[in-house]
């Protein structure tokens, strides 16, 4: 068993974003305690320091993450499918926009209101023609503050590994988890 050093623990706590009191309280210590064993100032006993572990892995699975919200089977579309193609989609999903993909990764997306504004003989047209950027991408790992965040500016957010679509997380699908 390896035992976190002074700098590990501050980074584990400014990762959760908690501060020292929270830490503190939810380890059962005092707030100077964690401010003096992140310091290097203090070597705390064996039981301190396992009290601030397991406080601190309960902080990490408390914490939502993208893997807990997204959705694995993503409906998509590839930029060489015609413009009907995303459309019968849109209408058969009920989606207001999808994502377009190619070979497993994320190039653009499509939405109803942009197809609305085209005529009829752009229908047969590739939807490479028509498509505006790619949602934002974030691992598995990216926590719900994260995505919240990109959701305040996007329709979507793409989630990836290894460079490869493994979900997808909309405004529904936080708003599902917590209602």
């Amino acid at each position: 068993m390896e035992l976190p050093t002074p700098a590990d623990l501050r980074q584990r706590r400014t990762e959760l974003e908690l501060t020292q009191s929270e830490l503190a309280d939810k380890a059962e210590v005092s707030q100077p305690l964690i401010a003096r064993i992140e310091g290097g100032d203090v070597d705390p006993r064996l039981s301190t320091l396992r009290r601030i572990v397991n406080a601190l892995e309960k902080a990490e699975s408390d914490v939502v993450r993208a893997a807990d919200l997204m959705n694995e089977a993503v409906v998509n579309v590839s930029p060489d499918d015609p413009v009907t193609e995303a459309a019968r989609k849109m209408e058969e999903e009920a989606y207001s926009q999808l994502a377009v993909i190619q070979d497993g990764i994320p190039v653009g997306s499509i939405s109803q209101s942009g197809l609305v504004h085209l005529d009829a003989a752009a229908r047969d047209e590739p939807i490479a023609d028509h498509m505006s950027e790619s949602f934002p991408t974030v691992s598995k790992d990216a926590t719900l503050d994260e995505i919240s965040n990109l959701l305040e500016h996007y329709k979507a957010v793409m989630i990836t590994e290894a460079g490869e679509t493994v979900g997808i997380i909309t405004e529904a699908d936080i708003a599902s988890r917590f209602s």
